[in-house]
């Protein structure tokens, strides 16, 4: 017995017509048909509260699916570093962004053999597709760049120097270095007051509130967080990507305010919304 079978069933001991079950789900009848014949099937908010409505288990409800499973080819989320780090080169060559031309040697050097988080993708991917991002909305800004390239360099540095030390020693100007200082969080938690790892629920909110205050770390906060979550799927656990959708919600997507007050930046304010509010209710819905 199918889903459609098993709720059409369900709903006739109940006495109920499909536009009576649609309207206690909040869906048309036109949805419940289309369970009911086989020609969709309901997602999980929906198989809850027909379990519920219909007084039927939600196991027996979604053990009874006959749908096979998809056999994926499962391509690379991917684009190749090499070819990204020629193409922010040459851009930054033709419009001389010497930030972006000193920054990309550093980045590349300090992300040398380190990968993605349960990955063995080259960790100089991240930076390299968020320049490149960037130039693609139209912002050829060598502050900009260069702070997307950089703002893992101290966050991940493992060498146990001083992260000030660190900050100092980048070849950018203070508008930068003071970008990269407050996105870095692993390292905001070494620095002064807020030297106790124990503490990063509570620092946290310190943490965004203070990026809130910087319109250059809030876009590169924003881009960060945009292409983390596209890349999600490929090495996040499931505990994980529910915890972070959480906290996109509730600590990045308001930074986007302080991207879009910068009158240059609206348009990137605009597309990195558009890219991160769909993905949030992509794998709200998928989970």
């Amino acid at each position: 017995m199918s889903i459609g079978e098993k709720i059409a069933a369900a709903r006739k001991v109940k006495g109920w017509s499909q536009e009576v079950l649609g309207e206690k789900i909040g869906v048309s009848p036109q949805a419940v048909s289309k369970w009911e014949s086989g020609k969709g099937e309901p997602d999980k908010n929906h198989l809850i509260k027909l379990s519920y409505l219909l007084d039927v288990s939600l196991d027996e409800l979604m053990l009874i699916s006959n749908m096979p499973v998809p056999e994926w080819t499962l391509g690379s989320p991917y684009f190749d570093p090499d070819r990204m780090y020629t193409f922010v080169k040459a851009k930054a060559q033709a419009a001389g962004l010497t930030q972006t031309l000193a920054a990309l040697p550093l980045m590349r050097e300090k992300h040398r053999d380190v990968t993605r988080d349960g990955s063995e993708v080259p960790y100089a991917v991240h930076p390299l597709t968020m320049a490149c991002h960037a130039l693609a909305m139209g912002l050829m800004d060598d502050n900009v760049l260069a702070a997307l390239l950089l703002h893992d360099v101290v966050e991940d540095d493992t060498s146990g120097e001083d992260p000030e030390v660190l900050f100092s020693a980048l070849p950018v100007n203070d508008t930068v270095r003071d970008a990269v200082r407050l996105v870095s969080y692993n390292s905001y938690l070494k620095r002064g007051e807020d030297k106790n790892p124990g503490r990063k629920d509570e620092i946290k909110p310190l943490y965004y509130s203070r990026i809130a205050e910087n319109p250059l770390a809030a876009l590169v906060k924003c881009m960060d967080r945009c292409n983390n979550l596209s890349s999600m799927a490929d090495g996040f656990s499931k505990d994980k990507i529910v915890r972070y959708v959480k906290q996109t919600e509730k600590y990045v997507l308001p930074l986007l305010e302080v991207v879009k007050a910068v009158p240059e930046w609206n348009n990137a304010a605009w597309l990195l919304k558009y890219q991160m509010v769909t993905m949030l209710e992509a794998f709200k819905r998928l989970l």
